[in-house]
C-alpha cells in the first residue's frame, strides 16, 4: 500500500523527481514492484513509468526480478544504500554498539547486507585475539553456507525462497556445507522458529559462527549482525551460549537505523 507521500504527489510530480520517487517506492516495498503497482501508486502514465524503470535499469539503480516484469533494487541503489548507512555519525555510533558486543563475547562482530550473489560484509570489528579469520569490509560470502546467508534466506517468503533457490548454486565449501534444497529448506525453518542461524565449519573448516537479524520498523530484514570464532577457541554451542548477546546488539543497531 502506498505511504501518504507518495498519495500527495500524485498528478504533480515534477520531472526531475519522478525517478527518486520510483526508486523510494521500490526501496520501501521491500519486494520486486511491477511497473502497474508503481503507476497507480505514483499517479504516472504506464509509459512514463516504463521509461524510467528502462532507465533506472540500464544505470545499475533497479534491476528487474526473475519473474522478467517487475523490479528490485540494483546494484548502484544497494551502494547507495550502504553508503547511506555508513555516514560518519550513523557509522560511529553503530561501531560503538558493535565494539561493546566485541568486548562481551571476545569474538570478531560482522555486519552484512544481501548483495546479488552473496552477503557482503559492511562493516566489522576485530577480535583481540592473534588467532583470527580475515574476511574484511566488502568481502562477499555464499548465502547458503553461511550464518548470514541462512537468515537472510530464512526472512525470505516461502514463495520467493523456492524460487530464489532454483537459481541458487549449492557449491559446496566444505564438507559440512548444504548442498541439497530440501535439506536446505530444512534448515532455514529451524533458523526462522529459532530467531538465529548458524554456520558448522559450512563455509571455512576451521571457523564456527552465530548471525541475528536487524530489521527495520516492518520487519524487514535490513541486515544481518553475526559474531565468528575458529574451532581452536569455541565449538558452536559455546556461541549459541552468545546469542543473547547478539541479539541484544541488533537490539540496539535496529534502534539506531530507525532513528
Amino acid at each position: 500500500m502506498p505511504d501518504a507521500s507518495a498519495s500527495e504527489t500524485k498528478g504533480q510530480i515534477p520531472t526531475n523527481l519522478r525517478l527518486l520517487l520510483i526508486l523510494e517506492e521500490v526501496a520501501r516495498a521491500g519486494v520486486p514492484v511491477a511497473p502497474s503497482t508503481l503507476a497507480d501508486a505514483l499517479g504516472l502514465p504506464k509509459p512514463t513509468i516504463h521509461r524510467l524503470l528502462a532507465t533506472a535499469e540500464e544505470e545499475g539503480f533497479l534491476q528487474r526480478d526473475i519473474d522478467g516484469r517487475s523490479y528490485g533494487p540494483g546494484r548502484r541503489l544497494r551502494k547507495l544504500a550502504g553508503n547511506a548507512l555508513s555516514s560518519q555519525r550513523l557509522r560511529t555510533e553503530r561501531l560503538t554498539i558493535m565494539q561493546a558486543l566485541e568486548s562481551e563475547v571476545g569474538e570478531t562482530c560482522n555486519l552484512a547486507a544481501p548483495g546479488r550473489h552473496g552477503m557482503v560484509y559492511l562493516d566489522r570489528v576485530e577480535t583481540h585475539w592473534p588467532l583470527r579469520i580475515q574476511l574484511p569490509v566488502g568481502t562477499q560470502v555464499p548465502f547458503h553456507c553461511t550464518a548470514s546467508g541462512k537468515m537472510y534466506l530464512s526472512s525470505l517468503r516461502i514463495d520467493k525462497l523456492k524460487r530464489v533457490l532454483t537459481w541458487l548454486e549449492l557449491e559446496p565449501s566444505t564438507e559440512r556445507s548444504i548442498t541439497g534444497v530440501a535439506e536446505l529448506l530444512e534448515e532455514l525453518a529451524i533458523t526462522r522458529n529459532r530467531g538465529f542461524s548458524t554456520d558448522n565449519g559450512e563455509f571455512m573448516e576451521n571457523m564456527v559462527a552465530v548471525a541475528v537479524p536487524i530489521r527495520d520498523s516492518e520487519g524487514r530484514l535490513l541486515t544481518t549482525l553475526s559474531i565468528h570464532a575458529p574451532r581452536q577457541r569455541y565449538d558452536l554451542d559455546s556461541l549459541i551460549a552468545m546469542v543473547p548477546q547478539v541479539q541484544e546488539a541488533a537490539g540496539r543497531l535496529e534502534m539506531l537505523a530507525r532513528s
